[in-house]
């Protein structure tokens, strides 16, 4: 294992701090005239909003600490170009208000209500904004004023509502939800501009997941995404003929996006094997084209415009071992001109780790003697995952689950990854069962089993990395995850503890009873409701399938680590299951069996720069006194070198 004091930063450089300062932007999204981009940026330490010339590259910095320093919410320009829209919450706890910004600083509150606050969309009128609100328990949509700030309910659903879009002419609002008796069941949604005469479009069957994504430019079509088929594709809904025209054959995920100014076109995102590719529907001839970049992840704005003033797309483009540029594509070349580049501060790009894409055979149950619940074999399926060898031999593995669940680990490059990979652990990634990019089937198979087969996917990714690579030390494997991925690793220390020589959970879930109890409403139907049922429904599955009702598994140290501020998976869910730990003779202390940090000012994690060099300080303190260093400190990834392939 290199030494961080003498790799790529200077003889006094410290690789953790530089790392964790790498300026990134967030949320980029073009004026309606195409000729500005706001984004948000931390270039000075904090994060920011700056507003970008695509035209001259010249970047303006608007705010001075009045936006959050945690950069989660999307930001949303006026219909004028005067200001921008951002949200605001008390100290990372996504209770969000959406506030206004100008160009000389000045920033206002624009919409506040008790609960969570989600700018929907912004009316080509200058005088309208759609909202997402749980003011009243479940998110519904509001109809908000701006001349008079008068804020109208539109919608009144039992179950949560997604997606709100007004049409070009501001005279009606497309959205989804879902009022069957099949919980699964999501469909799109067309009513007037004050939520009268609401009609379901049936895009898809019930029981499929519909949903509208963008209005064509004149109003007379829906952009729409259903799953209807299993993998999820892109359809053009005419909105006076009730009929969908389907896009592309099928064979991949793709997610739609976006119309094209002229409405001729539509961009989509195309899944396949962890890469995220950018395509181009030409709506004439039916006939799609990827946009030619390396393989990874590109992004395109999803609130607010995607498109440039000379027609050009903007969006974000990432690898595995590169980090985020901000580019402009020509659709009409293929060529692209790079708006904001990464930044490295000294590092060699060339020291960070490529994934490896890798598969392997799973039935739900794993060879590693699972001591929490006894599961049966279960629908075999292709299990896919990402690798990270960082070139030590014999290597330390860090298990990396992802959150969601219902998300997916992708060739984007990961500040916490390329972090172990440069303190030599090398880095394993799962989709289990119930990732995206897989299809409906895939994403139902977690469906009234969390805690189940999905964790056997992830052991038996273990296993088989075990199996076929030699250079892995069986004894110094570690899980860390956080959200769900926190939820995993809990549930990966107590299920399978003959794997694991220490754990990391970050705020993750411990008590689904208690989670269902105090997490946000749209949280409570959508998530926990739509996968497990209520408490009430399925007592004895809520009580099997929480990490807190098998701590007597508790096998190697663990790191337990929350926010307080945390109302997706509240702090109570780190405190409950210290509290259990405790009443079951465990011991907490840097050399006891576990170890526990509250993060003050801070939800459900955080892109600020300085509590991200908080989370990667507590994590390499504990790797380091609790897994320790490698055994041979001077071996690269070829057997040679300095550790880092150099």
């Amino acid at each position: 294992m290199s030494d961080p004091a003498t790799d790529d930063t200077g003889e006094d450089g410290d690789l953790l701090e530089t790392l964790a300062s790498l300026p990134s932007f967030y949320h980029p999204t073009a004026d309606s005239a195409g000729g500005r981009v706001a984004l948000y940026y931390d270039v000075t330490g904090r994060n920011e909003l700056h507003v970008l010339d695509p035209a001259t590259g010249d970047l303006e910095r608007w705010t001075d600490g009045q936006v959050p320093r945690d950069a989660r919410w999307h930001l949303r320009w006026d219909a004028g170009g005067d200001r921008v829209f951002y949200h605001r919450d008390d100290a990372g706890d996504e209770q969000n208000d959406v506030h206004a910004v100008d160009r000389d600083g000045h920033s206002e509150t624009v919409v506040a209500m008790d609960g969570q606050v989600v700018l929907a969309d912004v009316g080509a009128d200058g005088e309208t904004l759609l909202v997402g609100s749980t003011r009243d328990g479940q998110m519904n949509l509001y109809r908000h004023d701006l001349p008079t700030a008068e804020t109208v309910k539109i919608t009144d659903y039992e179950r949560a509502v997604w997606s709100g879009l007004l049409s070009p002419d501001g005279e009606r609002v497309a959205y989804a939800t879902n009022e069957s008796d099949d919980y699964d069941n999501l469909d799109a949604y067309v009513a007037n501009a004050d939520g009268s005469d609401p009609r379901n479009l049936r895009v898809g069957e019930t029981g499929a997941e519909a949903a509208p994504a963008d209005w064509s430019p004149d109003g007379s079509s829906l952009l729409v995404s259903d799953n209807t088929e299993d993998l999820e594709r892109c359809g053009i809904y005419d909105i006076e003929r009730d009929e969908v025209r389907w896009l592309g054959d099928g064979d991949a995920v793709e997610e739609p996006v976006a119309f094209g100014p002229d409405g001729e076109r539509v961009v989509a995102l195309r899944t396949r094997r962890a890469a995220v590719a950018a395509v181009v529907y030409d709506l004439g001839s039916g006939e799609s084209r990827t946009l030619d970049l390396p393989e990874g992840v590109a992004s395109v704005p999803r609130e607010g415009s995607p498109w440039l003033a000379d027609g050009r797309l903007l969006l974000t483009h990432t690898t595995s071992d590169t980090r985020p540029d901000l580019l402009a594509y020509d659709l009409a070349t293929d060529e692209y001109e790079v708006l904001l580049a990464a930044e490295y501060d000294g590092l060699d790009p060339g020291r960070f780790v490529e994934a490896e894409y890798l598969t392997f055979e799973s039935d739900g149950v794993a060879d590693t003697e699972a001591r929490a619940v006894e599961l049966e074999p279960a629908t075999e399926y292709e299990i896919g995952a990402l690798l990270y060898d960082s070139g030590e031999r014999p290597s330390p593995l860090v298990v990396n689950p992802h959150g969601g669940p219902r998300a997916a680990d992708q060739r984007a490059f990961g500040l916490y990854t390329q972090f172990l990979c440069s303190r030599g652990y090398s880095v394993l990634q799962v989709n289990y069962r119930g990732s995206t990019g897989r299809g409906r089937e895939f994403v139902e198979a977690l469906y009234d089993d969390w805690g189940g087969a999905e964790q056997a996917d992830v052991a038996r990714g273990v296993e088989h990395v075990l199996e076929t690579r030699e250079r892995i030390d069986e004894d110094r494997i570690v899980v860390f995850g956080g959200s769900y991925g926190g939820y995993s690793a809990y549930w990966q220390l107590l299920q399978y503890p003959a794997l694991y020589a220490a754990g990391v959970a970050w705020i993750g879930v411990t008590d689904l009873p208690d989670m269902y109890e105090h997490t946000m409403p749209h949280y409570r139907t959508e998530l926990m409701e739509k996968y497990l049922g209520t408490p009430e429904e399925n007592p004895d599955l809520y009580e099997e399938r929480s990490p807190i009702e098998h701590v007597e598994n508790l096998a190697a140290p663990l790191l337990i680590v929350h926010g307080v501020n945390d109302r997706r998976v509240p702090v109570s869910q780190a405190r409950r299951f210290r509290g259990a730990l405790d009443d079951f003779g465990y011991t907490e202390g840097e050399e006891a069996d576990y170890e526990y940090v509250e993060l003050g000012e801070e939800g459900h994690a955080s892109s600020d720069i300085e509590q991200k060099t908080r989370t990667l300080r507590l994590l390499d303190d504990f790797l380091d006194r609790r897994v320790g260093p490698a055994e041979d400190e001077g071996r690269g990834r070829d057997g040679t070198g300095d550790g880092n392939g150099h």
